[in-house]
């Protein structure tokens, strides 16, 4: 009821609304410290939650809170970052065309998502040196705490110590079907190379000293027999590659050398030097002696130094075998992007990028979101690896930790300190079984899972030794995650002005981005907290280079 001077307020009521907001405000201070003692201590932070709420009142949902202070912090400066800055799993993934579902969701822009979990990540709590530990929900189980993920290295590491798990296979293959495959063993020398003195040039072979006497005709040709010893004072015609008859001084070539047909002599214009332009027996190698070490890529040019050195087949690693799962009802094959759907990037691009890490790869199996199809491709598979796109959150459709989890698979990695592809996952389907490698939907982050665990395990499974890292200026300030490793695409720039090679980065480096690393040389290692301009960071070299330097503007 209320009268001309506005609402009736019973005697005290204001004294009772100031001590029920007093008493609210309370019972929020007291949520927000359990909240940052469970992020602090590890503890179970939903049950905190529900015992600090009132009577009436809903759970706190501190991992769907965040202060703008803290996106601040995090965020890098960035032409990727979203408008929609839902906490909504489903709106953030529908709010990016190009994203593939349960991946990296967003550009990194300080709103970095909880892997496993598709929400935002809880707020850090002011002097934590360390990052929050995030949940993982399985669908139909109980939320539990997960160990930190470990760092970039770490995860680099126990991928390359998988692949090496055992002694590698060995089969001989003939030459035409070695290349690209790996040494079983190290290549020795089945002779001398080469096997007997050869001339190293077309002209005359002479013993002792001119001028000498010569016959005409048509000299010793390569493949030839061996010749008889040639007497002091004379020559004869030599071919290139023909043997050197015995007792030859040296050989002339035929533009150092006069001919006095009338005389029956040979001259030369040039002083003569004992065993010059011959290549003498053994003088590459010996019998025996090794060519090229175990690990080594067959190229073509080895390849034809095992020809020469008398190989008819070499013992080579088998490659490694890769079946490829893409998961995902969003996905279109082909055509232009509708009706919420998008075109799936991974499936093409993933079959030629593990094939340039030396795997044989079948091609892509497309199988929605189906748990079902997904553990009889698992179970059915006879390939080494396994790389599976999205599917690595723990949201209502992301059934990759729940059916690894029902066959009983060993997580190795589950999760990686790096942005993008932090969700990215490494695990065994059994003792004898074979890996699987998890990648994030987004295409960059998929990129990222590719060369932190599927390249040093594949080169591991072929048996290629570990590649030394290498180090390059950085000619820009690249901002770094405060926790977490981030991988940038850069390209190469030659020094100018006597100054030394360096990299630049490339501005299109968001998770669901490709147009930055399909103009790239390689990613650069950036550690936590970013690097200034003129600083040395690690490179990750792609598989190949861009054929041409189209990278200039706005690429950089």
């Amino acid at each position: 009821m209320t009268g001309s001077d506005g609402p009736h307020r019973e005697p005290g009521s204001d004294v009772r609304a100031a001590g029920s907001a007093s008493e609210r405000a309370r019972e929020e201070e007291e949520r927000a410290v359990e909240q940052a003692l469970a992020l602090v201590g590890g503890s179970d932070r939903s049950s905190r939650s529900d015992r600090s709420a009132g009577p009436g009142e809903p759970p706190s949902r501190s991992r769907d809170s965040r202060s703008h202070r803290d996106e601040d912090l995090d965020a890098a400066p960035s032409s990727n970052t979203h408008a929609d800055r839902s906490r909504d799993p489903q709106a953030r993934r529908s709010s990016d065309p190009h994203a593939h579902r349960s991946s990296d969701s967003s550009p990194y822009d300080g709103r970095d998502d909880d892997p496993r979990d598709g929400r935002a990540a809880p707020a850090p709590v002011p002097g934590s040196e360390q990052p929050p530990l995030p949940d993982r929900t399985l669908p139909g189980g109980p939320a539990k705490t997960s160990p930190p993920p470990p760092s970039w290295d770490r995860a680099r590491t126990v991928a390359a110590r998988a692949g090496r798990g055992g002694p590698p296979a060995t089969i001989r293959l003939p030459l035409d079907r070695a290349p690209g495959h790996v040494l079983a063993e190290a290549l020795g020398a089945l002779t001398d190379l080469p096997s007997f003195d050869t001339s190293a040039m077309d002209g005359w072979a002479v013993a002792g000293p001119g001028p000498w006497a010569f016959e005409a005709g048509a000299g010793l040709l390569a493949g030839r027999g061996p010749a008889a010893a040639l007497p002091d004072g004379t020559a004869v015609r030599i071919a290139t590659g023909a043997r050197v008859p015995p007792e030859t001084t040296a050989v002339i070539r035929s533009e150092h050398a006069h001919v006095d047909e009338a005389r029956g002599l040979l001259h030369a214009r040039r002083s003569v030097v004992t065993g010059q332009d011959i290549r003498p027996r053994g003088q590459e190698c010996r019998s025996g002696e090794q060519l090229v070490p175990a690990g080594t890529v067959v190229t073509p040019a080895v390849l034809g130094l095992a020809a020469a050195a008398g190989y008819d087949a070499l013992p080579v690693v088998p490659r490694p075998r890769v079946d490829i799962l893409v998961l995902g009802d969003e996905l279109l094959n082909a055509g232009l992007p509708r009706d919420g759907l998008i075109r799936d990037a991974l499936g093409p691009m993933l079959g030629p990028w593990l094939r340039a890490l030396g795997a044989e790869v079948s091609g892509p199996r497309r199988l929605g979101d189906d748990a079902g199809a997904l553990r009889s491709a698992l179970t059915s598979s006879d390939a080494d690896l396994i790389v599976t796109t999205g599917g690595t959150a723990a949201g209502p459709v992301d059934h990759v930790h729940p059916v690894l989890d029902a066959l009983g698979a060993e997580l190795l990695v589950d999760g990686v300190a790096v942005r993008p592809g932090h969700p990215m996952l490494l695990a065994r389907l059994s003792p004898d079984g074979p890996y699987l490698v998890g990648l994030p939907g987004n295409p960059l982050a998929a990129v990222s899972g590719l060369l932190t665990l599927a390249e040093p395990l594949l080169a591991g499974i072929a048996g290629r030794p570990a590649q030394d890292p290498y180090r390059a200026l950085v000619h820009a300030e690249v901002h770094g995650h405060p926790h977490d490793t981030r991988l940038v695409p850069v390209v190469h720039r030659p020094g100018r002005a006597g100054g030394r090679d360096h990299v630049a980065p490339l501005r299109y480096n968001g998770p669901a981005m490709l147009r930055g690393i399909a103009a790239a040389d390689g990613l650069a290692v950036v550690p936590p907290g970013g690097v200034r301009s003129g600083t040395e960071v690690e490179i990750l070299d792609l598989p190949w280079a861009p054929a041409t330097p189209w990278t200039e503007g706005c690429f950089t």
